[in-house]
């Protein structure tokens, strides 16, 4: 056996996801993995992204970030809010993401986000990653 690292394509995540249907049919269980990507724009300037993708019934938001100069400005806010308006209509139960303790764990808490757990770093306490969830009504 050869083991190749490559670069992520979409012909190869393409069949990667077909084969998680059909693994997944016997159990009546769509994969129906979904990217996605939203902007906040200032006039022409992108102030921020947010990024992940949905699958079974749930959303990872894999990616936030607001450009400094567009900071204490509501806009990843804005964007999280986004992303759970955009999948709210789409038989998603919950919406799930990591932050490390030197990012954003207060941030997330304030968007109604709750703690699962952490997970602890043994070299680097800056580095223990924080899981949250938060549940769509």
């Amino acid at each position: 056996m050869q083991i190749i690292k490559v670069e992520n394509d979409a012909s190869l995540q393409a069949l990667t996801n077909q084969e998680f249907e059909a693994y997944e049919e016997p159990y009546k269980i769509s994969y129906h993995k979904e990217p996605f990507c939203f902007i906040a724009k200032e006039g022409e300037e992108i102030a921020g992204s947010i990024s992940g993708h949905s699958f079974y019934k749930e959303v990872h938001i894999s990616e936030l970030i607001v450009f400094e100069k567009y900071r204490g400005n509501d806009i990843g806010s804005a964007l999280i809010q986004w992303v759970e308006d955009y999948f709210k209509e789409k038989d998603i139960d919950h919406i799930h993401l990591c932050t490390y303790a030197f990012q954003a764990p207060a941030f997330y808490q304030k968007q109604g986000y709750t703690l699962e757990y952490i997970r602890k770093n043994r070299k680097d306490a800056r580095l223990d990653k924080y899981h949250f969830v938060k549940y769509l009504d």
